[in-house]
């Protein structure tokens, strides 16, 4: 059972609720063999005439008591089964999922920049479910079946060995039939469930992408590679069903064998003087009932093995190391210092060897062509990889060092694509800050400009947004990622093209939230439109990772680099018209 824990990760309560499962599934099995029993007694006090002997009526009633109350402490055990080993693994499915939930959230981005959103989805849902039908419908049931099935077969031994090992000699047989079969039936589990994940990835492609179908007129000869997969997989599902199924099939032939078996030694032996008839019946009508359970759970561990890649993968997530750090010091300093950092995503380099010092109460932009790293920068001062070389400090506290979920309290970010839960609108700025008061919230959302347009939704604040906010407008919902970083109150904020996408009505609302927010911080801005950032306190021109310029707005139009470069074409484009 330790073994059981430690593949599954199961929790103690549940391990001990298992246990409890165990013992009743055994018991239950074992009382199933005294209706058997008591049927060969009382078929042997029936007969009695027939060899000149008076029926025991007496014993006939004590046999049919002894029925009854076996019957009912089944029915008790059966349920009491059902109970331990349901609540144990729902209870460990739910665990599973909020562990899994909660180690997501503490790995690096690096690990999601490997991972496929089919996938971790797959983890999350179809892993734990796997791991919950295991715990409720196999695994119990399985130890069970082979712990009563290893006493009866003592029991019977001891009764008469000759007719105990004509019953139980298929058992062996057909595991090793089974064991067989693991390596073929691995790799068809491996290969189906790849697929799987193929299907889900293509399909949620073409649905995430169904408006460039609908608008370019695609046809479906242009998602051939859907049907493809889906072809491939109902092929490789077919094949491992058919040969799979061959062995399994195989083995619950091989094991009733032993029925006909125990009949023919049976015989022989009678015929022989060697035993009386009732021993031959009694080991006749006890083979059926020990190979009913295990002819059960011998699909059961096919199940088992099919289940058993949803749980490595499983335990392959929660083995996937943590962001580290563990320091929790309070901080006072938020002058922030980027020292020699070198990043890159596999094998390139993308921050190559930057020096930065970002001030407090001060804005710095991070501006430069697409792709020079700006995004990236920006995401290794939150923390959300860690760099390869160098170090970033806030104060004189390398970030390196402490919990994530620490850094975070002093860091407010506003992206440019934000991100909304189908929850209400009170709901999403709240998120800001889990403690707040309605009265902060409603507060937050008014310095953000988010009061003129929750006032017209149906149902105020506590309006539904659907999936990721799709009843608002692109500025509505900026608006809320806003009033989210207003409710934090952070004395770090970053700005990553926070106003980029907007239409100039938007800008406008957006830029006043912004000024409420950035007031008397260390503010960290991203920014493609120039001219927005002409009177920042500080410009950082980054090109191919590396720093190419930093200065104000004047310096650096007097050095005639890269920035004013950028900024002279700029202002060409905003002055091209479309001409008939």
């Amino acid at each position: 059972m330790n073994e059981i824990k430690k593949l599954l990760y199961i929790s103690d309560i549940n391990t001990t609720k298992l246990k409890k499962a165990v013992l009743a599934g055994v018991i239950s099995n074992i009382l199933f063999m005294i209706p058997i029993i008591v049927s060969i007694e009382v078929f042997i006090e029936i007969i009695k005439p027939l060899s000149g002997e008076n029926v025991s009526w007496d014993r006939i009633w004590l046999l049919f008591l002894i029925g009854i109350l076996a019957t009912v402490i089944m029915f008790l055990a059966s349920i009491y089964e059902h109970r331990k080993s349901y609540v144990a693994s729902y209870s460990e499915a739910e665990r599973y999922r909020i562990k899994v939930a909660e180690h997501l959230r503490k790995l690096p981005m690096s690990f999601f920049n490997m991972k496929d959103l089919s996938e971790i989805t797959t983890n999350i849902m179809g892993d734990c479910a796997s791991i919950e039908m295991v715990l409720s419908h196999i695994l119990p049931q399985i130890i069970a079946t082979t712990i009563s099935t290893t006493l009866i077969s003592i029991c019977l031994l001891i009764i008469d060995w000759r007719l105990a090992l004509c019953v139980i000699i298929t058992i062996p047989i057909s595991i090793i039939v089974i064991w067989a079969s693991r390596r073929i039936h691995k790799n068809w589990v491996k290969r189906l469930t790849n697929l799987k994940l193929e299907q889900e990835e293509a399909i949620q492609e073409y649905i995430e992408g169904i408006k460039v179908v609908k608008s370019c007129r695609t046809s479906h000869k242009n998602f051939k590679y859907i049907d493809n997969i889906l072809t491939s997989m109902k092929n490789t599902q077919l094949k491992g069903e058919i040969i799979t199924g061959s062995f399994f099939s195989g083995a619950q032939i091989i094991l009733q064998f032993g029925t006909g078996i125990t009949i023919f030694v049976g015989a022989m032996l009678y015929v022989n003087g060697l035993v009386s008839l009732i021993p031959i019946l009694l080991f006749c009508l006890l083979s059926i009932r020990i190979y009913g359970p295990i002819l059960v759970q011998i699909v059961s561990l096919a199940e088992l093995m099919y289940y058993r890649f949803a749980t490595e993968r499983m335990r392959k997530l929660l083995l996937t190391e943590v962001t580290s750090g563990d320091k929790t010091t309070a901080l006072s300093d938020f002058n922030i210092y980027v020292e020699d950092i070198c990043f890159a995503y596999a094998e390139e380099r993308i921050i190559d060897h930057v020096t930065i010092p970002f001030s407090a109460n001060e804005i710095t932009a991070i501006v430069g062509p697409s792709g020079c790293g700006k995004s990236t920068l920006i995401k290794l001062i939150a923390r959300f990889f860690d760099v390869d070389n160098g170090k970033i400090l806030i104060g004189n506290n390398d970030i390196s060092e402490m919990k994530p979920e620490h850094l975070m309290k002093y860091i407010s970010m506003v992206f440019q694509d934000v991100v909304l839960f189908d929850d209400t609108v009170y709901n999403n700025i709240k998120i800001g800050n889990n403690n707040a008061s309605e009265e902060e919230i409603i507060k937050a959302a008014k310095l953000a400009g988010c009061d003129s347009f929750i006032e017209n939704l149906p149902n105020g604040y506590n309006t539904l947004l659907g999936e990721n906010g799709s009843k608002l407008s692109g500025g509505e919902r900026q608006r809320i990622s806003i009033a989210r970083a207003l409710l934090k109150d952070a004395p770090i904020v970053i700005l990553d093209e926070a106003t980029s996408s907007l239409d100039p009505r938007n800008e406008s609302i957006v830029h006043k939230g912004i000024s409420k927010l950035i007031k008397n911080k260390t503010v960290i801005v991203i920014a493609h439109k120039l001219r927005t950032i002409e009177n920042v306190d500080k410009i950082v021109v980054l090109k191919d990772g590396k720093v190419e310029e930093i200065g104000r707005h004047e310096e650096l139009m007097k050095n005639n680099g890269l920035y004013k470069k950028l900024y002279t074409l700029q202002d060409e484009s905003s002055k091209w018209s479309v001409n008939a």
